[in-house]
């Protein structure tokens, strides 16, 4: 265990937070490389922390401060979040920067064999799942983010003007093994530009696994979470990112085989498009611009971990996705008619 929790309770009573002088309770709940979180019940305050252990790298107390940026502009939005209750940039306090942040009171489609009830059983219960994981970013990309304190988080001018340059580099700098359809799909998205663009607050790795939902139906969403890539540039990439994976048909028997949850019962891409562009006001006819741009993007973030990965069979795992990935934008950059 890396928390002094004794520590942690004197700087809870110094914040003013409830329940000074109690007991401080605590559960862990998950971690990694980069963050770990665990549950905290103090008197009348319920809440988790959320730190960087203390082999992460140094620039993780930085994340964890613009994570932390976000969360608290969130505050007072209808964009389902987690509350911002208490922050310490002071490294001298547990080792690392952290934040407290309200305990969600629901349920996460990760680290499960299925979905709880009562979508499991009731397949047409789950439309609401996917409808709820897209109105989570239109909603989050229509967030004044000057009003909410968030310049300087990102730098949206010219944001697409950079991704090819920008992770082409990256990649380059790892690059391990030769991946077809690179070449092909990099010169589509240097030649091509979305009809419009309007900057906002985007998640960066947005999907079912960095969402909860409440408990029981009809489907809610209950808080977007991990925002370790949060910025301001273009929430339809947001978007893109959601659907560049999803099936096609949702009723097919292969849809429960087509992502790490099985999508049988969701609603199919197109009604998924409608329901985003309805709650967020945004045209989505350049979406094939956007899935290029996602699955180009995420390839590049995937091959990062295989060429690192050593005997790690997670990580080797993504050598064979990678290639779809980029085959697939490459595919989709000869086949799409969209011009822009």
């Amino acid at each position: 265990m890396s928390i002094d929790f004794e520590r942690l309770s004197l700087w809870m009573d110094e914040q003013g937070l409830p329940g000074t002088g109690e007991p401080l309770e605590h559960e862990y709940l998950s971690g990694g490389s980069q963050n770990e979180i665990y549950e905290l019940r103090r008197g009348d305050l319920h809440c988790a922390i959320r730190i960087p252990p203390p082999t992460a790298p140094a620039d993780r107390d930085n994340g964890i401060m613009r994570e932390w940026r976000i969360v608290e502009a969130l505050d007072g939005t209808d964009v389902p979040h987690t509350a911002a209750v208490a922050v310490s940039e002071d490294t001298s306090v547990l080792g690392r920067s952290f934040y407290l942040m309200g305990f969600v009171d629901g349920w996460s489609p990760m680290g499960r064999t299925g979905w709880p009830e009562p979508f499991n059983s009731d397949i047409d219960a789950r439309a609401g799942l996917g409808y709820q994981l897209v109105e989570g970013i239109a909603l989050l990309g229509n967030v004044d983010w000057k009003a909410r304190g968030l310049e300087g988080l990102g730098r949206p001018d010219g944001f697409h003007e950079r991704q090819v340059d920008r992770w082409s580099a990256f990649l380059e700098r790892i690059k391990g093994r030769e991946i077809p359809g690179l070449d092909e799909a990099s010169a589509w998205l240097r030649s091509h530009r979305p009809i419009d663009y309007i900057p906002g607050v985007m998640h960066g790795d947005y999907q079912f696994a960095n969402v909860m939902y409440q408990d029981g139906a009809p489907a809610k969403l209950a808080a977007i979470v991990d925002w370790e890539m949060g910025t301001v540039g273009d929430p339809k990439l947001d978007l893109g990112w959601v659907v560049q994976s999803w099936p096609e048909d949702t009723s097919a028997v292969e849809a429960s085989k087509a992502s790490y949850v099985d999508m049988r019962g969701m609603p199919s891409r197109d009604k998924l498009l409608a329901h985003y562009s309805d709650v967020s006001g945004r045209q989505v006819d350049d979406i094939d611009y956007y899935i290029v741009l996602a699955k180009w993007k995420l390839a590049i973030v995937l091959e990062q971990g295989f060429q690192r990965s050593g005997d790690d069979e997670k990580l080797l795992a993504f050598g064979p996705i990678v290639l779809d990935l980029m085959k697939g934008a490459a595919d989709l950059a000869e086949t799409t008619d969209y011009k822009g």
